[in-house]
């Protein structure tokens, strides 16, 4: 699963990674983003790139409680045509959430150690998202999205048995693109990313809480 990320690259940088062409909301730096915060995430919106807020933990358009956002921060790859919840957005609201780096608690004998994972680059990077809208019963409308996930590559199988779905960047538009509705041609690029483009270390027990945000949250435990 994933369950915490980290996004601290300025705006300049996300755009020009994502050829942002629309600004909606611009993002401050968080090094420990939970469910229910908002996150960045890219849509194609009259054929431009626009970079949107949107709350983590999918609300599906026929909830009758915001409460169910808390249990939809993930979506498995391998189920998305089949549940009801997700089949919908696979063909029509498929978003790119954006970020730098997310967190993993590999469990070493009665411990569980936070790890970072990031790409070995540095560079902000795409997980596969689904976005829906809802409105409340008082009328606000909340667009929420859910980060998909798969198998582990080689660097996360020691870590978890799951892992989310980053999207390299020549597939980002495939992505993105609505007019691409082929479900069989969209679950095939969920895939893991390559083991050998990222790297992961253990951090300190600060990430534990999400009320702990701070560049501290990333650094290196020490030994």
């Amino acid at each position: 699963m994933c369950g915490r990320f980290t996004l601290s690259t300025n705006l300049a940088d996300i755009q020009q990674a994502f050829n942002i062409q629309e600004v909606a909301f611009a993002p401050e730096p968080s090094y420990n983003i939970a469910p229910t915060q908002p996150v960045m995430a890219v849509i194609q919106h009259e054929n431009r790139n626009r970079l949107d807020v949107m709350r983590w933990g999918l609300i599906p358009v026929w909830a009758k409680d915001i409460a169910i956002g808390s249990k939809m921060i993930n979506a498995r790859a391998e189920t998305l045509a089949e549940k009801p919840s997700f089949k919908r957005l696979l063909k029509s609201r498929r978003c790119l959430i954006v970020a730098d780096g997310f967190y993993e608690w590999q469990k070493l004998g009665a411990r569980k150690t936070p790890m970072y994972i990031r790409l070995a680059s540095h560079q902000p990077f795409a997980f596969a998202g689904l976005y829906d809208r809802w409105t409340s019963p008082d009328g606000e409308p909340i667009t929420s999205c859910a980060i998909i996930t798969t198998e582990p590559n080689a660097l996360m199988q020691p870590i978890h048995n799951r892992m989310p779905v980053i999207v390299p960047q020549d597939q980002r538009s495939l992505w993105l693109d609505p007019a691409n509705r082929h479900a069989d041609g969209l679950l095939a690029l969920l895939k893991p990313y390559p083991a050998e483009e990222m790297e992961a270390y253990a951090v300190s027990r600060l990430v534990n809480s999400p009320e702990n945000n701070s560049p501290d949250c990333i650094v290196p435990a020490s030994q």
